[in-house]
């Protein structure tokens, strides 16, 4: 698992950003601070709630020079959906191929509902280096992160 200080490893995804282009970690690294924040699932509670309290933040995070991307294993058709029904301004990055949460060590599955190799609802904030400067992963897909602690390490680094 990343800890803060570690290289973030470089990756290229599928972006979903209303439309579906490539992005690549390191191209956009001169948006840092960077918050990757990777949740289970497209569509569920949790996770809704998670990225809608991201898009009621969005101007804090922009004000402080950061760039937010959710992060899921979920297709990017899906999550092009998903975006646009919670009306969110920041893209979002599929991992379909669920090589950022073996990469990222942050694969978790659920077993009672035959869902295997979801991300673990966790968050890295990221220095214009690709250094991590914030690590948070919970066990617990029902623990959303401390919103004020990722702002303020995005302030502390901006």
């Amino acid at each position: 698992m990343l800890s803060e200080g570690d290289s973030a490893p470089e990756f290229t995804a599928p972006l979903a950003n209303g439309d579906i282009e490539s992005f690549t970690l390191s191209e956009h690294l001169e948006d840092a601070p960077l918050v990757l924040a990777f949740f289970p699932g497209a569509f569920t509670s949790v996770c809704t709630h998670e990225m809608n309290t991201f898009q009621d933040r969005l101007q804090a995070f922009e004000d402080a020079g950061a760039s937010v991307y959710g992060i899921s294993v979920d297709s990017p058709f899906a999550l092009n959906e998903f975006r646009e029904k919670l009306g969110l301004a920041f893209d979002l990055i599929s991992d379909a191929d669920k090589e950022l949460v073996e990469t990222y060590d942050i694969a978790m599955d659920f077993d009672d509902l035959g869902v295997y190799d979801v991300a673990k609802r966790s968050v890295f904030v990221l220095d214009g280096d690709g250094v991590v400067q914030y690590a948070w992963v919970s066990d617990d897909p029902g623990v959303e992160p401390d919103y004020d602690e990722v702002l303020d390490t995005v302030e502390s680094i901006a």
